[in-house]
């Protein structure tokens, strides 16, 4: 209800707000009740008009005269720019200025107004805003972006170092093979020299015994052999090897080593104001509170003796799967067999199989020690180990393997970086000397993250293992410190896009979703079954191998 009006409708006094109104002042533009009136009135230092109400003067809200203040003003000076009233405009400080309406002058004006608020409200502010968010989020990425740059530097030095040691190392190896040529040579030497030296004492000894028995047949029947030893055997002579080394290019090398691109800081202008767009990485994909599983794969695989292991992505609707026969299956979403392949030797792969950057398989084989690549159905043997056995392998980011590896006599476990046919690394201890991964012969399935960490699920040391791209130990993780269920026995393992790290806690059914740092962030149960084999494919959809139900489920988690 209005303050000024009685349930009645009663229109009250503007001043008091409760006796009914009579009167109105029409230079001050108010209503009046009696006593108000009089009140008003006794201010003398304005010309006040009252009248009774009912002969006010209806006219517009004309605005006071800033220099006439019993006046309003009616018009707007066009050239001076400013509102007037009659009195002003009979001055004659206007004299031949154009005049207009002043509440169409202001109606115009109050609608440029709106527009000019909705414009900043709706369009201009906005686009500052999202400008200042742009930097905010450009600002807080720079960390992480320049961190990325650093450790490419640090990867590239890296294979540097290393390939120099492998240099070095070469002409050790080359040095020492001469020095064993050389004493072999100076031992032959040795060896002719003694024996020449066993005869020469022999027949002086002889000599001796002839002239102290003085007997005529002895003496007559010798026969000197003084002429075979006057030429003395050949002597070695054996050139030492020289080494020259060539003077270093370091203007060679800083352009082997790569270039850094200059930092190109550009400000864009224009009317527009539309916010530059920066180059910057794809948007981080949150995980989902509840992960589903979008299809089921039944793989066929049946009995005690014929259980599903592993599974890797060959697409987004095609994988292969493993279990404990010889024959590896491609099968799509709809459970379809597309293809199956059996080893080469007969016997069943490892637990865990792989796919290459070119969509070749690759498996390892316990009964010869080999890994295997399959390309276009036909099997080819890439590695064949000596006094080793291997166990798991996965392809990395530059297509090399990465095999997990046991001694014959169960002692040792390593895991080799090959490329091709060809060993590349060896990563078996700690800076301490201390082994890294157990000597159990049970399944260390591994994965390279997107930073090039190397991440191994070593089940018997209920523990995930994660070194750096050189082998320097990162972390292990030994499950969630709240988890008060059945021990932490990690078997698959994978990363996605998001440098995640998936493992299967094969004990408690479920998976364990952890940073690239080891920080545990989260379970994926949906109804799981002894989770073995782990997989994404391009888009990070989960594929889990279930080895009680010989299924794998696609789960999206992200």
């Amino acid at each position: 209800m209005h303050p000024r009006r009685s349930a009645q409708e009663v229109l009250l006094c503007d001043l008091c707000e409760t006796i009914p109104l009579q009167s109105h002042c029409e230079l001050c533009n108010i209503n009046l009740c009696v006593n108000c009136a009089v009140k008003h009135l006794s201010d003398s230092s304005k010309r006040h008009n009252v009248v009774p109400f009912l002969q006010r003067k209806v006219t517009p809200n004309y605005p006071k005269c800033p220099k006439h203040p019993e006046k309003h003003c009616e018009l707007h000076c066009e050239e001076c720019n400013i509102p007037v009233c009659s009195t002003c405009v009979s001055s004659g400080k206007h004299k031949g200025h154009d005049m207009s309406d002043i509440l169409e002058k202001l109606s115009a004006k109050t609608e440029s107004l709106q527009k000019d608020l909705k414009e900043l409200e709706t369009r201009i502010y906005p686009r500052y805003e999202e400008m200042a968010s742009d930097v905010q989020t450009e600002k807080a990425e720079l960390e992480t972006k320049y961190g990325k740059l650093t450790t490419i530097a640090d990867q590239q030095g890296e294979i540097l170092h290393r390939e120099i040691t492998a240099i070095v190392n070469r002409r050790k190896s080359a040095i020492a093979e001469m020095k064993t040529k050389h004493l072999d040579a100076l031992n032959e030497n040795t060896e002719e020299i003694t024996q020449k030296m066993a005869e020469l004492k022999q027949i002086m000894s002889d000599l001796k015994s002839i002239l102290k028995l003085n007997d005529v047949s002895l003496t007559s029947t010798y026969k000197s052999r003084n002429s075979q030893f006057r030429t003395l055997p050949p002597k070695v002579r054996v050139t030492l090897p020289s080494f020259s080394p060539q003077k270093i290019n370091k203007d060679q090398l800083n352009e082997m080593f790569g270039s850094l691109s200059p930092l190109s800081i550009n400000t864009e202008h224009g009317d527009t104001m539309k916010s530059a767009e920066a180059v910057s990485s794809p948007p981080v994909k949150p995980l989902l509170d509840e992960p589903r599983v979008t299809a089921t794969i039944d793989t066929g695989y049946r009995g005690l003796f014929d259980r599903l292991s592993s599974v890797s992505c060959l697409s987004e609707d095609q994988v292969w799967t493993c279990g404990n026969n010889n024959t590896m299956k491609l099968l799509n979403l709809q459970s379809k067999l597309l293809t199956s392949i059996q080893t080469k030797s007969g016997g069943r792969p490892t637990d865990d199989i792989a796919v290459t950057r070119d969509g070749d398989l690759v498996y390892t084989d316990t009964s010869n020690n080999t890994v295997n690549l399959i390309k276009n159905k036909q099997i080819q043997t890439v590695i064949t180990l000596q006094g080793w056995e291997p166990i798991n392998v996965c392809c990395t980011a530059d297509n090399d393997l990465l095999v997990t590896m046991i001694s014959d006599d169960v002692k040792q476990s390593k895991v080799v970086r090959y490329s091709g046919s060809t060993e590349k690394q060896s990563i078996q201890f700690d800076d301490q000397g201390r082994p890294l991964y157990s000597s159990a012969i049970n399944s260390k399935y591994l994965s390279e993250n997107k930073n090039l960490d190397i991440c191994v699920a070593d089940c018997d040391a209920s523990a995930l293992v994660v070194v750096n791209q050189s082998g320097k130990l990162r972390f292990r993780y030994t499950g969630h410190p709240s988890n008060t269920e059945l021990s932490f026995k990690p078997r698959g393992i994978t990363t996605d896009s998001q440098s995640h790290i998936l493992t299967a806690d094969w004990y408690n059914n479920r998976i364990h979703i952890l940073d690239q740092d080891g920080q545990f962030l989260r379970y994926i149960h949906c109804d799981l079954h002894a989770p073995l084999g782990l997989c994404v494919d391009i888009r990070d959809n989960l594929f889990v191998a279930e080895f009680d139900t010989a299924k794998v489920k696609k789960i999206q988690y992200l």
